[in-house]
C-alpha cells in the first residue's frame, strides 16, 4: 500500500487541503482521521465541509458522537473518542454505506466497524504550526483518488 504525504505550516493549508480533497469525494467515501489530540483532525475536517459546500459551522462531535450536515454531498462527521463497547448500537454501517461522506475522528477506536476500504488520514505535529498529513489508502477506489489529488 502506497503512502502520500505533505507537510502544511499552518492551519488554512491544512483545510485547503482538505477542501481540494472534497472536490474528488463521492458518495460512500469514508475518511478515517487519526492523530494525537490538537493535530488537526477538527480543522482539517472543516476545511472537507467548506469543499463540500456546508454552510454550517463544522465543530467536533465529541459528545454527541455524530454530526450530519448538508452540503454538495452530505458529511457525517463522527468522533468516536468517546465509544466504548456501545458502538455496535449506533448503526455506523448505515453512514459508511449512506449517500454521503463519513469522516471519522480517532477511527481506530471503531476499527472492526469500519468498510474494508477507506482512505485514512494521519495528522502529525511537525513543529508549532507545522502539520505532516499522511495519507494511506486502502482499496482501489482511494489509492486512484491519491494518485489525483498529488
Amino acid at each position: 500500500m502506497k503512502e502520500y504525504e505533505l507537510t502544511t505550516t499552518n492551519d488554512g493549508e491544512t483545510s485547503q487541503f482538505a477542501q481540494r480533497l472534497a472536490e474528488f469525494l463521492q458518495p460512500g467515501d469514508v475518511i478515517a482521521l487519526e492523530g494525537d489530540l490538537g493535530a488537526g483532525k477538527t480543522t482539517f475536517t472543516k476545511g472537507l465541509a467548506k469543499g463540500l459546500e456546508v454552510k454550517k459551522t463544522v465543530n467536533s462531535p465529541t459528545f454527541t458522537i455524530i454530526k450530519e450536515y448538508k452540503g454538495r454531498l452530505p458529511l457525517y462527521h463522527m468522533d468516536v473518542y468517546r465509544v466504548a463497547d456501545t458502538y455496535e448500537d449506533l448503526g455506523f454501517d448505515e453512514y459508511f454505506e449512506g449517500d454521503g461522506v463519513t469522516v471519522v475522528e480517532w477511527a481506530h477506536l471503531i476499527g472492526e466497524q469500519l468498510p474494508e476500504e477507506l482512505l485514512t488520514i494521519y495528522l502529525y505535529h511537525n513543529g508549532q504550526d507545522q502539520r505532516r498529513i499522511v495519507l494511506k489508502p486502502k482499496g482501489q477506489r482511494y489509492e486512484q483518488l491519491c494518485k489525483e489529488i498529488f
